[in-house]
Order: C-alpha cells, then structure tokens, then sequence
C-alpha cells in the first residue's frame, strides 16, 4: 500500500486576510517535512546545546549575567518626567524668595539712612559675620604671622665663622656658583683665595697674590662657569685670571689724548665696577671714571666691541660708579655720580637710554651698588647718600620704598636679594656714635625690617648671600671675613672647614749620608746603622742633653744648688740672712741704735781697738761759770741764736 508523504505547511499568524491569502498559496506551493540529519549535523546541534549548558552554569558561578558588552539601559520617560515634577519648587516658593531678595537689596541700599526700630532678619543676617568668614580671617592673620616666622627663620644666622684676610678694608667679594670657592679683594692690593673643601678649622687661604701691583682690588667676580675671574682695580685695565690666580687675559689702555671715548681702544681713566655676562661664557662689562661702559667679547680679543657712553642731565659727561646686568641679559643697569639710574636695552643700539631716572639719589653721591632681583622684575641701588631703594622695572619714576639712615663711607658697598626674592640685605659703615655696625634684612614685600645683626667693631662692606650654599659672607673693613651659615638648612661651604682639626705638618727629613759597612771594624770606630726619623727622635727624646730637660728637684744642696732654700743664691740669701735680720718699718731707728751704747762703752770692738795705741788722751774743755759769762764784754759774747 502506498502512502502520500506527510507534509506540514507554515503557520502564519496574520490579522488581516490578505496576509492570510498570501500565507495559503505560499504554503500550497511549499511544503516543509522532516528530514534525514547527517551525523555531523548531530553533532554539532549536541555541541551547541552542552556550550550553552555550560556557559550558563559559569554565569551562575561568577554571578554574572552575560558575557561580552553590556546590554544599554532602557529609560522610561514619563517615569523620569514624574520624578522632575515632585522634585521642582513650587510657584509659591519662588515667590517667597524673589520677595526676601527684594528686602535685602532696600536694606543694603537703605544703609547710610537711619534704622527706626527692630532690624529685618534678613538685615542681621547680612550685617553678623558667618563663622567661616571668621575662620578665613583669622586663618589669613595666621598665615601672615607664619610668612615672617618663615622669613626669621629664612636667615642663616645659626652660626658664624671667622676669616681673616689681613688688616685693611676688604672691597671685593665673589663666590664661585658651584660653592667651592671664595675670592677675596682688599684695599692692601692682595687678592686671597678661599677653599672651602681643602681648608681646616683655621680658615686659612691657600694662595694669596697681588694681580694689580700696587693697585686696590675695587671688584671680584666668576664666571658663570666658574673657571675664570675677573678682576677690577684702580687701574683702567681690567684682568681675567684662572681658578689658580694666573692671568689670562688684560684688557687695553685706551689713549689718554683723544677726546672721543667711543674712538679709543679701552678705558682711559680708573675703573669703578665689572661683572660678567649671564650666559655668554667670555663676554663681560666694565665701567670707568671716562664716562664710558665698555662690552668684552672673547679673552683673545684684547679691544672692546661695544662702547656705550652715560650722559647728565643736558648732555654732559658723568661716570658710571655701578653697573649689571638683569638675569635674562636683556638689560644692562648703571648707577652715575649724578645721581641718576640709567638702563640700556641689549637688543637694540645703545644711543640712547631704555629708562633714565634722574635724581635717583643725591647728587654728587656715587651709587655705589645696582642689583637685579632673580626674577628679574625688581632694581635695588645702593649710595652713599645713606639711603637703599627699591625700584621696579614696570614704573621706574618714583621708588617703591626708600630706607634711610644707612650710613655708607665705602664707594663699593653693596645690597644684594636673598635667594627667593623676598629679602633685602645690605651693611652699614660704623659712625663715631656706634660701637658696632649691623646687618639689616628688609622684606620686600612689606617693606619692614626683618632682623638686624650685629656684625663687628668696625665697617660692612660687600655682603654676598650665596644662592647654592645658602651663606651669608660679609666683608668688614678691619680685614676680617665673617661666614654665617644654618646648621640645618645650609650646605657645604664652611661646614665642611669647621669640622676639620687644625694639625700642624711634619716636614719628613731625608737622610742622605752614605754609610760605609765595616763588619770587622773595633768598638769605637763603628757606625750605627741608620734608622728611621721616628726612632731617632725618640732616642733623642730620652737623651737629657739634646731634649734639654729641666733640672730634677734635689733634697739636698749639691753642685752650688741649695735645696731648701730654692733653686737660686739669691732666693737663699734672701730667705736665711735677710729675713733674719729683718727691720721693722714700726721700730724706731733711734732707739734701735742706742740699745747697743752701753755695750759699745764697755766692750769697744769696731773703732777703740783699732786706735788704742795711737789715739792721744782726749782734752775736753774746762765748764764756764755763767756769772763770769756776764761780765764779758759784748764783743766777746758768744751769738746765740
């Protein structure tokens, strides 16, 4: 018998009947039944089925619920509109609020008129600090009060140490940037080298020299590299020496009798300061009483290559008694003898000035110091007007602050900033009212002093705050060179000096006498054997003779040397014989002689013995009787007085 194949048609759930014609005639011209599956078809349904088993058992381990991105979130709307809705404020309260802003502006408005009656809350509120304004207050005062702590302490002080250059007023001081060395310059024309690293707790230099002949050392200064130095004297010729104080370069004399200084080949007068470039290795500037500054380029190049001329008020000629540079090389700083302050731009020609401060100081009153700040916006000068000045670049008319009653008798003393900038130091010279000249440390930002310390007997002259080092170095004019350091915030320098023991040096002598053997020679004709120092000294030491050791004390006389009376015959002397027939200074000395009358009667021993038998049989004269005395006439009376 045979049968149809069985076949299913689809099913399509459709509402309209179109879809449902559609689905009739799709299903009557297809048929779907079962199939035969293949093994491997088997298999890989059996696959899939036992990863989906076990992938489904891991999410259940690790409490996961799916593998790969996470599915996005689905946001119900109205869901989200209603919250909003519970959560806005309603008209009410806004309102209310708009109303009590309204109130404190008239309050706030209606200040300068009179209050009748109770105050508005809201009016109290505003007028009564909160407590976080109190505490920002308070906290602001407190800050203040840690700043100056801060600024105290800020100051190397702790401790100070003493070098001594020689006996005359030091004029010039420099200190290498990497803090190993220091270089210093008197009035004596000796220029001493300090370092650091090789000295002992006797603080001495190791090389002293006199680059300048007979001339005073007015200026020192490194290099930025450190290995050279240059040198200005009272000469017109300025010296760059080597770390070793030998000469490496001298700059040219300019001729004398040509008036025109920009056409002369170097300064023709006297040198008043120098210093070196920020960044250029072998360039530097120098300023001279021929009313020129001059720019060096190159220690091969003995000729300058740039002159700039300083003008007084109506064009005349004046000196420039100080010059710098600011850090970032682009201006160049002079203080005249006029008084004035004057800066040049590097980058453009050097006709004429950048800025020109007439009547800076005083006139006729050198400006004997002109300082950049690090950051480079602030100028301190210093002059002998007694007065210090801070300026800043950005409105050089008038002064920021002006510090009087300096008194300055030295034509180089200095100011200089601390290391962060916000402190100013600078000396004074001693008058004849003091008994010690002082230091003085001036904020920058308040202007007020800080702390003043008191230094030496005699004047303050360059001062020098090492940035690297954090040390003060201060050149005093009786020659003496005072280092103060912190034992916890400085380094190196003269730490490292103080700790080193003072040891004086053996000089090791070197025996160089030949010595002939003789092994079979007599006693008295052998050599010792040489040996060393050491044991021949210490032979030496127990011979009494060579060590020359002192006489041992005796207990009885021998040799001419009395035991207990001393060592000498003069202590024995006075000791036995004259104390024993001491004379009081109470005895009467007239008595003390007639004691001894009646026993000098009796038993004559100095003069009668000597005499007895040629001393004649002594006559007396025969006593007056008074009454005859009488009768005598005047001329034979004896005068009585």
């Amino acid at each position: 018998m045979q049968r149809g194949k069985i076949a299913f048609g689809k099913i399509n759930l459709s509402l309209t009947a179109t879809d449902s014609k559609a689905s009739g005639n799709a299903g009557a011209g297809t048929s779907m039944g079962f199939k035969k599956i293949d093994k491997e078809q088997m298999q890989r349904k059996v696959e899939e089925i036992s990863g989906d088993l076990e992938s489904q058992n891991l999410k259940e381990i690790m409490g996961i619920t799916s593998f790969g991105r996470k599915a996005a979130k689905i946001f119900d709307i109205n869901e989200q509109i209603a919250k909003a809705k519970e959560a806005a404020p309603t008209h009410t309260q806004i309102t209310n609020a708009e109303l009590s802003k309204d109130n404190a502006l008239e309050v706030e408005e209606d200040d300068d008129s009179e209050i009748i009656g109770p105050l508005p809350t809201i009016a109290l509120s505003n007028s009564q600090p909160t407590k976080d304004e109190e505490r920002d207050e308070g906290s602001g005062d407190e800050e203040s009060d840690e700043d100056e702590v801060d600024l105290f302490k800020s100051i190397p002080n702790t401790h100070e140490v003493k070098m001594q250059h020689g006996n005359k007023a030091i004029l010039a001081l420099a200190g290498d940037p990497a803090g190993a060395r220091l270089a210093s310059g008197s009035i004596d024309y000796d220029m001493c080298f300090w370092d650091f690293a090789g000295m002992d707790s006797s603080m001495r230099s190791f090389r002293t020299l006199q680059p300048c002949d007979n001339y005073p050392i007015r200026g020192l200064q490194y290099s930025i590299t450190g290995d050279v130095i240059l040198v200005i004297s009272g000469n017109a010729q300025a010296k760059v020496l080597d770390r070793d104080g030998f000469e490496k370069m001298e700059c040219v004399k300019g001729d004398q009798y040509i008036s025109d200084m920009s056409q002369t080949k170097g300064h023709t007068a006297q040198l008043t300061a120098g210093c070196w470039h920020p960044f250029t290795k072998e360039e530097f500037l120098t300023a001279a009483l021929d009313g020129t500054l001059r720019i060096w380029k190159g220690l091969r190049n003995k000729e300058q290559n740039t002159v700039i001329k300083t003008r007084a008020q109506g064009g005349l000629k004046t000196s420039a008694s100080s010059c710098g540079y600011n850090r970032d090389a682009t201006l160049i700083a002079a203080g005249c003898i006029d008084g004035s302050l004057q800066t040049w731009d590097t980058r453009k020609m050097f006709v004429n000035t950048t800025h020109c401060v007439r009547g800076a100081h005083q006139k006729n009153c050198e400006i004997t110091s002109v300082m950049f700040s690090y950051l480079g916006h602030l100028i301190a000068t210093r002059s002998n007007d007694e007065t210090m000045k801070l300026w800043e670049l950005r409105y050089l008319k008038e002064p920021l602050h002006t510090w009087s009653n300096l008194f300055s008798r030295y034509d180089t003393t200095d100011c200089c900033f601390s290391p962060d900038d916000r402190l100013l130091v600078t000396g004074e010279s001693l008058s004849k009212s003091q008994q010690q000249a002082n230091i003085y440390f001036y904020n920058v930002q308040t202007f007020d002093e800080v702390k003043r310390i008191p230094v030496t007997d005699s004047h303050i002259i360059k001062t020098l705050w090492h940035p690297k080092l954090n040390q003060l170095f201060v050149g005093c004019g009786n020659g003496v060179i005072k280092c103060y350091y912190d034992e916890r915030r400085s380094f190196r320098g003269a730490k490292l000096c103080v700790v080193k023991t003072y040891r004086k040096k053996k000089h090791a002598e070197i025996m160089g006498v030949s010595q002939i053997i003789t092994p079979h020679a007599l006693p008295m004709f052998r050599q010792e054997k040489s040996r060393s120092s050491r044991k021949k000294v210490e032979k030496e030491r127990l011979d009494p003779v060579k060590s020359h050791r002192p006489d041992l004390p005796i207990t009885s006389g021998q040799g001419g040397r009395v035991a207990s009376s001393g060592g000498t015959l003069s202590s024995y002397v006075i000791r036995n014989l004259g104390l024993s027939k001491r004379v009081d200074d109470d005895q009467d000395p007239r008595e003390a002689i007639l004691k001894y009358a009646k026993e000098a009667e009796e038993n004559p021993y100095w003069i009668a013995p000597a005499y007895k038998k040629t001393q004649p049989k002594p006559v007396f004269s025969e006593p007056v009787d008074p009454n005859e005395e009488q009768n005598e006439p005047s001329l034979k009376k004896a005068k009585k007085e």
